[in-house]
């Protein structure tokens, strides 16, 4: 069985459900959204309610200074260093486009879960998979 990372938004609609999937067929999955008992993960309401209000210059500052960015950062760090396979769930932003680009440059497996119809993306040529439905998702990893 793998060891997955799921990289994905907090928005996406579909992720409890796949965390269940995987876990349900054997899989261990890391879980960015709850990843230790009694931790419910990284939230940027944490530092600032107003956090979407910020210039590009207090954005850096708390990047570059903040402890609860910095232990949040190293919790999914450390979950992707564990994990052997990264399954990039799609609708997603930036933050899951970059772990999925870190499995990749990392030599470690890659599938991207694309369960609607996305933009197309050339990059997404470095995954070692595409798959379209959960069948397919089971099958693979």
């Amino acid at each position: 069985m793998s060891r997955v990372y799921l990289a994905s938004s907090w928005r996406n609609s579909y992720f409890n459900k796949i965390v269940d999937t995987l876990r349900d067929v054997g899989h261990d999955v890391f879980n960015f959204r709850s990843p230790r008992p009694g931790n419910v993960g990284f939230h940027w309401k944490e530092i600032d309610e107003k956090w979407q209000d910020w210039s590009t210059l207090e954005y850096r500052e708390v990047l570059e200074t903040n402890t609860i960015v910095a232990n949040g950062y190293l919790s999914d760090l450390r979950g992707m260093q564990w994990a052997d396979t990264c399954v990039l769930l799609l609708p997603c932003g930036r933050s899951a486009h970059l772990e999925a680009g870190w499995f990749a440059g990392a030599n470690k497996r890659l599938i991207i879960y694309m369960p609607e119809v996305q933009e197309p993306d050339l990059m997404y040529l470095m995954a070692n998979h595409i798959v379209v439905n959960v069948d397919e998702l089971i099958k693979i990893v």
